[in-house]
């Protein structure tokens, strides 16, 4: 009889590469009107290197004067090592600190005073002193299934990102401290 061969085992099962969860984009937005918005504007221009979008207002709030069609806002998208890249500086701002409660299923956000904090970002007379507001979305392969228009499917909710997974995450990959 042979004696049967064993074939050394694999020490460790690689992970799905399908479940990695990944940052998908980075918004950077900024509310105003009027002067300030031109400012806010420039701001987000000057941070990412990329033309800003205006947002207007869809619904009607008369106690604050908000119509719908009035340009109450500005943002940029970002994505792949551009995004990577401001966030790490972004980050930095930070002290690469962020609470818990700042982290939501699926994304991440988190606010800057002035901008002025930013590393390597000095103060611009014509935008004078400005916050803004920074939104990180995670997500996984597969997530166009539930997007695109011909032959779509549903996403199931393991597809979607916990919180512990976005903290593991920035841990890791950004060395960011969580409180």
């Amino acid at each position: 009889m042979k004696a049967k061969v064993q074939s050394p085992k694999v020490a460790a099962k690689p992970e799905n590469v399908m479940r990695a969860p990944y940052i998908e984009k980075v918004i950077i937005s900024a509310g105003a009107t009027g002067d300030d918005l031109i400012k806010a504007r420039k701001l987000l221009e000057l941070l990412s290197k990329k033309k800003a979008q205006i947002v207007q207002s869809n619904k009607r709030i008369p106690d604050f004067g908000v119509r719908p069609g009035l340009e109450v806002g500005t943002r940029i998208t970002l994505r792949r090592k551009d995004a990577i890249d401001l966030l790490k500086r972004l980050l930095g701002a930070m002290d690469n600190a962020l609470r818990k409660k700042q982290i939501s299923e699926n994304h991440f956000s988190f606010g800057l005073e002035e901008y002025i904090e930013i590393p390597g970002i000095e103060y611009q007379r014509d935008i004078g002193i400005r916050g803004l507001n920074v939104t990180i979305v995670f997500a996984r392969k597969g997530l166009r299934v539930g997007v695109k228009k011909i032959k779509s499917g549903k996403v199931p909710k393991k597809q979607r990102v916990s919180k512990e997974e976005i903290i593991t995450y920035m841990e890791e990959n950004f060395k960011t401290k969580f409180n």
